[in-house]
């Protein structure tokens, strides 16, 4: 099994054949109340968990938004896009089996943002992002990462696996950065810079 940190840097993942990578969230009423706030609550807001793939310092590949299986085979699979933040347990998943990934995939930075115009981090509670070991049919929590709430920004470079000769690291990023919405250029851009 492995344990994850941003502090203990990139862990060995030998033996994990699986990956998944959640978030989850809360709507909430922010700063309104009364019939405002219960109706902002039922809404709900919808953030993006999103899978770049990288060949070398390239996207090549996206995982989320209306991409659900991008590499075709399942290598790269994405849940589907909730829209409100309402559920128990992850609302959004990307699962990576790595021996299907094709070998010119060198890494993949796992991103959640408010891409869609109006959604934003203030307008969600409780996000968390968890990685799991998903090797033999049993999924098990390696790591739960919580953004700051005093970002200001709308998107968050979760985690990113790297592939290293013929085995993989996985390293927690959590660092925040402001993407355009509804631009997915920018999206990848900041993908990029992780």
């Amino acid at each position: 099994m492995i344990t994850l940190t941003k502090e203990d840097g990139p862990a060995d993942l030998d033996g994990v054949t699986h990956l998944t990578i959640g978030v989850s969230w809360d709507p909430t009423a922010g700063s309104s109340g009364g019939v405002l706030g219960k109706l902002r609550r039922k809404t709900g807001t919808d953030l993006d968990l999103i899978a770049v793939a990288m060949q070398g310092g390239e996207p090549v590949r996206l995982a989320g938004l209306d991409s659900l299986d991008p590499m075709g085979n399942g290598s790269l699979a994405h849940s589907g896009d909730n829209q409100t933040g309402h559920g128990d347990g992850d609302d959004e998943t990307v699962t990576v089996e790595f021996a299907r990934l094709p070998s010119a995939i060198t890494s993949i930075v796992f991103v959640a943002a408010a891409y869609k115009k109006g959604s934003s981090f203030q307008k969600a509670r409780n996000i968390s992002f968890k990685v799991y070991d998903a090797t033999g049919g049993t999924t098990q929590q390696v790591a739960d990462i919580w953004p700051s709430l005093l970002s200001q920004d709308n998107g968050c470079a979760v985690a990113k696996a790297v592939r290293v000769g013929g085995a993989w690291k996985l390293e927690v990023v959590n660092e925040t950065g402001k993407i355009k919405q509804g631009d997915e250029h920018a999206l990848m851009r900041f993908a990029v810079s992780k």
